[in-house]
């Protein structure tokens, strides 16, 4: 399957943990670009009304996807590991 091999490629490598938190990470960003793209939407005007829905309706179908992967290779997906993993990255980023 062609979405086997992408998620391979994306975690080659690497640990169960840490191919658990990458792809935790990987939804968590597009939770955070789905957010931006409905609050823009919310203030956009003419044009960029489609533009913003395309943007909402793309960001929506990853996570779908994303959350289906994640599902089907066992991985726990909750508020908690969310939680832990944005943590973990602002901690990465800070130093």
């Amino acid at each position: 399957m062609q979405e086997e091999y992408l998620l391979e490629k994306m975690i080659k490598g690497k640990t169960d943990k840490e191919k658990e938190r990458e792809f935790m990470q990987t939804i968590i960003e597009t939770k955070e670009m789905l957010k931006v793209a409905i609050c823009n939407f919310d203030y956009a005007e003419d044009d960029l009304i489609d533009y913003y829905t395309y943007q909402i309706k793309a960001h929506q179908a990853k996570l779908d996807y994303l959350i289906k992967i994640a599902k089907r290779k066992g991985f726990v997906l909750s508020r908690v590991n969310e939680l832990k993993t944005r943590m973990d990255r602002e901690n990465n980023l800070a130093g």
